[in-house]
């Protein structure tokens, strides 16, 4: 038991979908303790699913991509009227928008029991690659405001905490350090390869340019003298027009080839997905923690993705799975096929995944340690 009087907790989220794949469970754990727990976040059509669960739903109008000053503006107004009337004891806001508007809000308020809990699971489009421009001088802006002192931060990798660090806004801040948003082991079991005609290549994920799903293509175009009709590459996932790297329809269609690459669209079943695989890819260009690769770990599959912030905490070289560098589809390609030649590999690198999920990303770690950060929080 967290709490012994009726208290109330916010969770601040771009979008309900969102916060059911990568925040529910967490939810579930602070009303079980005896919180009252309201979810602030843009309905796209999963607001009954959140409230079946016993949680308070309050629709907010996010943009996850907009740039309308007054909409934004209005945003952070509507976050601090419900902070006002349900006087939350800690607000949680998830990725760099929510934390940004949220933290501002609950300055606002200003009130000093309230503790204002950041969990930045990457740093978004802006900040990827050399993106420079008025934007992100604005978010600088804004950052610099909201994250000066009296807040507190979860990262999900070692990168983005050294990045803030860097940045001084750890400096008068509590922090800590936990990986992912956690996978239940018991609903992911581990389950031995599947034997088919084709081995089958996974990419879980939005699609879009940055989780890398040219460089995907690229690599199976690179093997497909040799491997056409033994391997079948799978991208799953539904696009997302409200980010701007992401890829239309018509692209996606152009980049499969009969029985080889295929873009099946968003899977609700995805540990059947994970189950049907071999292999699990994702060539992503920065993450916060990738929850689709946890997943695949959970299940027991060896991971290939890259040497980049988030991905490489899912990955050990040559344990479970191989590094590759960023946006380079040859390595990529090199990588892969080495776990196709050898059945032998594929299974022992699966099991080191399971092994290295249970140890270190399992969902009680991820919500023990989160329920202990709220407790150390200022």
């Amino acid at each position: 038991m967290i709490s012994e009087i009726q208290d109330n907790i916010f969770y601040i989220v771009n979008v309900d979908w969102f916060f059911l794949s990568h925040r529910l469970q967490l939810a579930l754990a602070m009303k079980n303790s005896g919180y009252d727990v309201y979810i602030l976040t843009k309905d796209s059509g999963r607001r009954k699913e959140i409230e079946e669960n016993g949680l308070h739903f309050i629709d907010i109008d996010f943009d996850r991509s907009g740039k309308n000053p007054l909409k934004e503006f209005l945003i952070i107004r509507e976050f601090l009227k419900h902070i006002k009337k349900h006087k939350p004891s800690i607000v949680h806001n998830v990725t760099i928008k929510p934390a940004l508007y949220g933290s501002i809000a609950a300055k606002i308020y200003g009130k000093p029991n309230l503790k204002i809990v950041n969990a930045i699971s990457g740093l978004g489009y802006n900040f990827i690659g050399d993106r420079q421009g008025p934007v992100q001088r604005v978010l600088k802006k804004l950052m610099n405001f909201a994250f000066n002192k009296n807040v507190n931060f979860i990262f999900q990798n070692p990168d983005d905490m050294a990045l803030y660090k860097q940045l001084g806004y750890l400096q008068n801040n509590k922090f800590k350090l936990i990986k992912g948003a956690g996978v239940d082991s018991v609903e992911f079991q581990f389950h031995d390869p599947i034997e088919k005609d084709q081995l089958q290549i996974v990419l879980t994920a939005r699609m879009l340019k940055d989780k890398g799903v040219i460089e995907f293509t690229e690599a199976a175009k690179i093997l497909k003298s040799e491997w056409n009709s033994k391997v079948l590459f799978r991208l799953i996932g539904d696009i997302d027009t409200s980010n701007p790297a992401g890829l239309e329809k018509s692209e996606l269609r152009k980049l499969e080839l009969p029985n080889y690459i295929v873009w099946e669209g968003y899977r609700k079943d995805i540990r059947a997905v994970l189950i049907d695989a071999d292999i699990v890819c994702l060539p992503s260009y920065r993450e916060g923690l990738p929850k689709s690769l946890i997943e695949a770990m959970a299940i027991g599959r060896p991971i290939v993705t890259t040497d980049v912030p988030g991905c490489r905490e899912c990955v050990e070289e040559n344990y479970n799975g191989f590094l590759v560098p960023s946006q380079n589809s040859i390595e990529l390609a090199r990588a892969l096929e080495v776990l196709l030649l050898s059945s032998e590999l594929r299974l022992e690198m699966g099991k080191n995944s399971r092994k290295k999920m249970l140890k270190e990303l399992s969902l009680d770690k991820v919500i023990s340690d989160t329920v202990a950060f709220y407790k150390e929080a200022q």
